[in-house]
């Protein structure tokens, strides 16, 4: 969904929770152009992740969304894309072996949420 620069541009910008216009955020990439920068921020923008607004000449960009809020989404739709085609099971079977082989606290983790989204389920019936 994002290109790695428009990652450090969301990055730089949720340090700063004021916000920032491309030249204040110049710093951060100076082996970037300034012109590249700006078709970068304009292009979050246009996606819907960064709010702007008017300062003088100048643009202040701040993100819409906290990371917590843009990762979630974006895996939301990524599963939801995956689900929608059919059998779950390769889906299923490859998260919990992912997840295992990155920390087997997640695997309980996972496991927890499960069992509590089951009891959830159970009392709403």
């Amino acid at each position: 969904m994002f290109g790695r620069l428009e990652m450090r541009v969301l990055d730089a910008l949720w340090r700063r929770p004021n916000g920032a216009s491309v030249r204040e955020l110049q710093g951060d990439f100076p082996s970037a152009a300034y012109t590249t920068l700006m078709t970068t921020m304009d292009r979050l923008h246009r996606k819907g992740v960064l709010d702007r607004e008017k300062t003088g000449r100048a643009f202040v960009y701040r993100p819409r969304y906290s990371r917590e809020e843009l990762e979630t989404g974006a895996a939301a739709r990524a599963v939801g894309t995956l689900l929608g085609h059919g059998n779950a099971q390769p889906i299923l079977s490859w998260l919990v072996d992912t997840v295992s082989e990155h920390d087997a606290g997640l695997l309980d983790e996972l496991e927890r949420l499960v069992q509590a989204k089951r009891r959830e389920k159970e009392h709403d019936r």
